[in-house]
């Protein structure tokens, strides 16, 4: 293979292509199949190549770059009006001022006291807060505060500075002294606040709380003005809103309380009347965890506490006395403790001691000695009746506490019964003191809340003027330079979509590489636009380009089939004036100049040229054959190339289709490669003609011959399809008249070639 050969091949197929020709593909794809599967089965087929031809495609950056030569004038024409197009609308535009202020928005508000907004201090720390802050620094209403403040509606100046002309005639009511009317007023503000809106903008400074209010118009004074008030009436809003929401608080909180205060009086009324009609006389309460309200001591408790104390002294003092009384007679307790026993006690032992001594000097019988033991015996007579009266005490004192017991005891019953009876009458008491208690906390909890609101009202405003407008002393707008640039981008864009448009609308094959991607055929080779040479001339010189390019499609054809180039072959187009016989004859020299005997067939007998060409006469030939004339050897005549005889077309028959459907054509081409190695028919164009079909019974395939930005790709893929249809073999596809910017990396040599006058080329 020749360096041309492989040069050309490699810029037949491309693996990379912008969108729109995928697109294309993937429709061309679909389509084809639809009418007819391309047959496959030889063994020559060069679609086996086709994945490595792919992987020799031009980039895809150097493919958009033929699209953009290929439309070089449309997108210089639309850039450039454009460019011209932001110059002249910069230079008429009127200048415009722009102000702005800056304000501060704090999260957290501040405060003068220590008491608690309506909102958590956590309230605002998400970012919706300045969010709505942002939102409503654009909202409407601060628009018409801000036009109401500074009178916009009947300001002319003000339309004036944003070229507006309200009519004159309809502005002022004829009786009310050059005063607005009611409906032009209403107009007028409508229009002011759509203006102020339109040009006031809001520009938060990232990562901070501060916040650029701007204005534009085309009167720097006016432009601060509006930038001034929009920030003070915005402070001034915010404020409003803050009080409105406090007084409907108020307001609610004031209706609330009423109804709990209500609500309390009569839980409170109902809890003493209960009281009262129970008989529960509470003597202590306290307050629980849980604010509840708990009865400690009641009259009856503490009654039955103080009763039960005394019953279990009095039991003790009964079990004493019962112990005391059981003990019997003999010395006790008590009598040693008498007084009046321990002193007879002790005279009764003084008169024993002096009995006693008595008795050592005298006799019992001796009357002082009687007398003592006389006195002796009256002493324990009074002690006996002395402790007799003791023990008889300890019996009365027994029975006592015996009874102060018994009426201890009932009476501790008796508050027992009560004491119960109030337990259950306490379980209602505890409800009504629990919705007491309930009423008390909303009432307190919201008066405090009312309390807290009426503080509040004292707090600071958390917006601040950081920065007020100034008047401009320079126009913000316009920018020749910033609209120039955007004018140029704008260009680009509609240069961009008119190259993209006019590209899809030029359906013809423009690359090499769309042949396999739209149409599924085999790439032979692609042929270089002649230019003003004579095509003719070109193909007679075996170092032209045009030379060298169809000897790559010689060098491809010959992978078509396992015996090489085919021996019979037909080479047809959609329409005339694609290449077609100059193809033929090409293929035909080619194949001489290796040595090989080839006929040259000129199957258009409606339009022949072959003998044109070769400059031969066309008294007989092909027409002659088919009508009956049954030695063809005599039609056939010699041509200046090497190795090429030409079997002219002959006279033009009335219809060359009846002639084309017998089988003499097969007849001739069997006929003809008994003598010859190969056989090349140009045949007529396929679409409108039922020649082309007919002939390709008589040979192995078709080289079908496609015109670059010619015809286009439907029509190329209708003519394919009828191909298919009567199962004839497409060898592949030569691409003609490619034009040095449509092959990617150029042709080689780079001269200009031509194919010769229109009307010798079919």
């Amino acid at each position: 293979m020749s360096v041309a050969d492989a040069y050309y091949r490699r810029l037949a197929t491309g693996l990379f292509r912008p969108l729109y020709l995928v697109l294309a593909f993937e429709a061309g794809n679909s389509m084809l199949q639809t009418i007819n599967p391309m047959p496959s089965g030889a063994v020559g087929d060069i679609s086996d190549n086709q994945e490595d031809q792919a992987s020799l495609a031009p980039p895809i950056l150097l493919q958009y770059w033929q699209v953009v030569l290929r439309w070089k004038w449309v997108i210089a024409g639309v850039v450039l009006a454009a460019l011209a197009t932001g110059l002249l609308v910069t230079l008429l535009a009127t200048p415009q001022y722009t102000a702005m202020s800056r304000i501060e928005i704090s999260r957290d508000q501040k405060k003068v006291t220590n008491v608690e907004g309506l909102e958590s201090a956590d309230a605002g720390r998400d970012i919706e807060f300045y969010q709505t802050q942002y939102s409503l620094l654009k909202a409407r209403s601060l628009a018409e505060r801000v036009a109401r403040q500074l009178r916009l509606a009947s300001n002319d100046a003000f339309f004036a500075a944003h070229d507006i002309s309200p009519d004159e005639g309809t502005l002022f009511s004829g009786g009310n002294g050059g005063r607005l009317s009611a409906s032009e007023r209403q107009r007028r503000e409508k229009l002011v606040v759509d203006l102020l809106l339109d040009h006031v903008a809001v520009a938060p400074i990232r990562g901070s709380a501060l916040v650029d209010i701007s204005y534009t118009s085309a009167s720097p004074d006016l432009s601060a003005k509006v930038a001034n008030m929009w920030t003070q009436q915005f402070i001034v809003q915010s404020m409003d809103r803050r009080f409105a929401s406090t007084a409907d608080a108020r307001q609610f909180l004031e209706g609330r309380l009423a109804d709990l205060r209500l609500r309390l009086e009569t839980s409170e009324r109902q809890l003493v009347n209960y009281a009262a009609e129970k008989g529960i006389v509470a003597l202590g309460k306290s307050k629980s965890a849980d604010g509840r309200t708990e009865v400690d001591r009641t009259l009856v408790s503490s009654d039955l506490e103080a009763l039960n104390e005394a019953l279990a002294k009095s039991t003790a003092d009964r079990i004493a006395a019962e112990s005391r009384a059981r003990s019997g007679g003999g010395v006790t307790a008590e009598a040693l403790a008498n007084t009046g026993i321990n002193q007879i006690r002790q005279k009764r032992a003084e008169a024993a001691a002096e009995y006693a001594k008595m008795l050592v000097q005298f006799e019992p019988d001796y009357p002082p000695a009687k007398a003592l033991a006389e006195q002796i015996r009256a002493l324990d007579s009074s002690i006996a009746r002395e402790e007799g009266r003791v023990f008889s005490s300890r019996s009365t004192e027994y029975r006592e506490a015996a009874a102060r017991e018994s009426d201890l005891r009932a009476r501790v019953e008796q508050l027992k019964g009560r004491m119960s009876q109030q337990q259950r009458d306490n379980i209602q008491y505890n409800i009504v003191q629990r919705e007491v208690d309930t009423n008390r906390e909303l009432y307190d909890g919201l008066l405090q809340r009312y309390k807290e609101i009426g503080v509040a009202g004292i707090g600071a405003n958390n917006i601040s003027v950081v920065d007020a407008a100034k008047t401009p002393d320079r126009p913000s707008s316009p920018h020749l330079l910033l609209n120039l640039a955007l004018a140029l981008l704008a260009g680009l864009g509609l240069a961009a979509i008119a190259t993209i448009a006019l590209d899809q609308i030029d359906e013809g094959l423009r690359d090499p590489s769309q042949v396999n991607r739209l149409l599924q055929v085999p790439l032979l080779g692609s042929v270089p636009e002649a230019g003003e040479g004579d095509a003719l001339d070109l193909l007679r010189d075996a170092k032209s380009p045009l030379s060298e390019s169809y000897l790559s499609i010689r060098s491809n054809l010959a992978f078509s089939t396992d015996h090489g180039v085919p021996k019979s072959l037909m080479v047809t187009s959609t329409r005339p004036a694609e290449g077609k016989s100059t193809t033929s004859l090409a293929l035909a020299t080619v194949l001489g100049r290796t040595g090989k005997n080839v006929l040259l067939i000129d199957a258009d007998m409606r339009s022949p040229s072959m003998h044109q060409f070769t400059g031969q006469a066309n008294k007989a030939g092909l027409s002659n054959f088919l009508a009956g004339d049954n030695d063809w050897q005599q039609l056939v005549v010699n041509t200046d190339a090497k190795g090429l005889s030409l079997l002219p077309a002959g006279p033009m028959p009335p219809s060359a289709a009846e002639l084309l459907s017998s089988d003499r054509m097969l007849l001739l081409v069997d006929h003809a490669l008994k003598h010859y190695d190969h056989v090349v028919i140009d045949s007529p164009p396929i679409l409108g003609l039922a020649d082309a079909p007919l002939l390709a019974r008589a040979v192995e395939g078709c080289i079908f011959v496609a015109e670059a930005e010619g015809v286009a790709v439907r029509g190329i893929k209708a003519s394919l399809g009828r191909l298919h249809a009567v199962h004839a073999h497409v060898f592949g596809l030569i691409l003609t008249k490619l034009r040095h910017r449509q092959a990617g990396y150029g042709y080689g040599y780079g001269y200009g070639y031509g194919y010769g006058t229109d009307g010798a080329e079919s």
